[in-house]
């Protein structure tokens, strides 16, 4: 009888378990996913074409993410042009970057040597892994990266001036797996995404408190 009270508990134990799974999972691709993969962004540019998507026509996952920034497109330009591990670093969480060996170091100011960027460059992600390669470059306009694996995709990041002293700063993510499998399903949507989105948020916050305090450095001077 003891036996039978513990096989029925664990069945239920287990049972409890999956439906919590099942829930939590439907949780997050039903109201989280869809909330972390438009953050800041409107509609319009949730929607809207933008120089790069024609690099990956069919992507299983896109991403579109905005900010605010008060501060002239200039500026903020100045902060994306010198991205790169080895530059002036992606202004997200540096601890959790060098958790996994990047070395990174965070800029506080416009690098000169940094603020030159072409396409055919490339911007490096860590130290031990291949670069990104530079698609597009529009300067005051416009970033593009393509993938670094055999798998399609590109980064973008986007400048939109709203008057001279503010900027919306737009980042899109494509991309595509060319070997369509439950655990690449699982990797990419389940744990690339969210770990993306937070260390994304971040930066785009990163670039937007270090442009506008620039920003008011510079008109504090001219007073």
């Amino acid at each position: 009888m003891k036996d039978c009270n513990k096989s029925k508990l664990l069945k239920e134990g287990l049972l409890g378990a999956s439906v919590a799974g099942v829930t939590a999972l439907a949780a997050y691709l039903y109201l989280i996913r869809p909330w972390h993969l438009t953050w800041g962004a409107t509609p319009e540019e949730t929607t809207g074409d933008l120089p790069g998507d024609e690099l990956v026509p069919n992507p299983k996952a896109v991403a579109t993410h905005a900010i605010t920034i008060d501060a002239p497109v200039m500026y903020v330009w100045s902060w994306l042009v010198q991205m790169g591990q080895d530059k002036g670093g992606f202004y997200s969480y540096t601890w959790l970057e060098n958790i996994v060996g990047c070395h990174m170091r965070n800029a506080e100011r416009i690098v000169p040597e940094f603020q030159r960027l072409h396409e055919g460059d490339t911007v490096r992600l860590h130290p031990k892994a291949p670069p990104l390669p530079v698609k597009i470059c529009e300067p005051f306009k416009a970033i593009v990266m393509g993938s670094n694996t055999q798998n399609p995709g590109t980064w973008g990041f986007y400048l939109k001036e709203i008057d001279e002293n503010t900027t919306r700063l737009i980042v899109r993510g494509r991309g595509d797996w060319l070997e369509p499998s439950w655990l690449n399903w699982l990797m990419n949507y389940v744990v690339f995404e969210p770990t993306h989105f937070i260390m994304e948020r971040k930066m785009l916050l990163g670039i937007k408190e270090r442009a506008e305090r620039a920003s008011y450095e510079i008109q504090a001077e001219a007073a």
